[in-house]
Formats: C-alpha cells, structure tokens, sequence
C-alpha cells in the first residue's frame, strides 16, 4: 500500500511539473512567435566569397539602407514593411544595380520579398532567434557568397543605426517586455529554442510539408 501511494504521489508530482512546464513553454511560444511575426528583415546575398564581390554588398547594403527612411517611412508592422517593400522593388534593384555600375561591376541583380528560414544570428548586442521570417532578399549575381542581413522593421540595421539597444527601446512598443529579453538574453531560452525546433520538425515531418531551408551566414 505505501509503495503505491509513494507512485501515486510521484505521478502527481510529475504531472504538476509536467503542466507548469507546459503553460511556460506555451507562453514561451507566444513570445517566439511574437518576433517572427513581427520582424520584417534583410538579405544580401554576394555573387561570391571574393574580396571584391564582398565590399559590393556592403556597397548595396548601404545604399538601400540610406533609401529605407523614405520607403518604411509610414510603416507601423512587419506586414506593412513587407507590402512597402514590395511596392518599391523596382526602385531597390535600380538602387543596387546603380550602386554596382558606379562601382564596375556588371552583375544582375534581383529583388523579392519572401519568406525564408533563417537560422539563429547574433547581430551586435541583439540575437534573433531561428525561424521563418518575411524578408526583402537582394541577391547579387549568383548568390552564392556570404550574405549580409539585418532587421529593417522595426529599423534596427546598422550602419543606419548607431546604437541598436537604444533602437531596440525606441521600438515604441513593437516588441513585449519578454520579447525583448529573448533577443537580449536569448542564452537563458536556449533549452526552450531547441525543443521548439524539434517540436517544428517533427509538425513539418507528420505533414509531409518539405521547407526548403536557407543556411544563413553573417562574418
């Protein structure tokens, strides 16, 4: 009788840290799903790993960041941004193939706003966490040299902002509280990350959904 009401309470036990576990986790999914939804980001892709090809993406980065003000200007969301976007890719790719023919440089370019997977990545005190976000993706060429990225909305992207925990409080409100902490100090949800990722993957598995995946660099 004792060993049966010592199991009985462990599994009570076990279920209550079981479902204090899971409303935290859900919680947590909220709040991950808060940032995705809510970013919209930038992707530059170079033609190559080359020097040269390297230096004309930061080219492109700057002068489509120095155009962001006016094209963002009226955005208050992710989706705003990405429609903003979307409106202007002629004059983002007339941006980027003037910037490249300024500089000698003959390679096609194109534009689109999509959404893709990018991985974790720290970007100066600020580290968005894995996911599938919308983006604005200027490819260079063949694309197929290190990228650049960065957040345009809400506009965190340096080198258009000097300081990005001061762009990140200025957000007036786009993130929550505990979002901001995830993209401060995402080390203490790194547990949490990767149970979302293997929860993500084994839904994309049992649907049969293939994603085609972007491995996402920034050196």
């Amino acid at each position: 009788m004792k060993i049966k009401s010592l199991q009985a309470e462990l599994s009570l036990i076990i279920g209550m840290a079981a479902a204090v576990f899971c409303a935290g986790f859900c919680d947590f999914t909220r709040e991950y799903e808060g940032i995705t939804d809510t970013v919209f980001r930038l992707h530059i892709p170079a033609n190559s790993d080359s020097p040269e090809d390297q230096a004309l993406k930061l080219m492109v980065r700057d002068a489509v960041l120095a155009e962001a003000s006016d094209i963002f200007e009226n955005c208050s969301s992710a989706s705003e941004a990405a429609a903003a976007a979307e409106k202007d890719l002629d004059r983002i790719r007339s941006i980027a193939e003037q910037t490249l023919r300024a500089n000698g440089c003959s390679d096609e370019v194109r534009c689109e706003v999509t959404k893709m997977h990018f991985g974790d990545r720290v970007y100066d005190s600020l580290t968005m966490p894995a996911g599938d976000y919308s983006a604005l993706r200027i490819t260079i060429g063949s694309g197929n040299g290190q990228n650049w990225w960065c957040v345009m909305f809400p506009p965190l992207c340096i080198p258009a902002v000097t300081n990005i925990d001061e762009a990140l409080n200025d957000c007036g409100g786009v993130f929550t509280e505990e979002e901001i902490n995830i993209l401060s100090d995402p080390e203490n949800y790194r547990c949490r990350f990767y149970i979302l990722d293997l929860l993500q993957r084994l839904e994309e598995y049992l649907s049969g959904t293939k994603w085609t995946r972007y491995v996402v660099f920034n050196k």
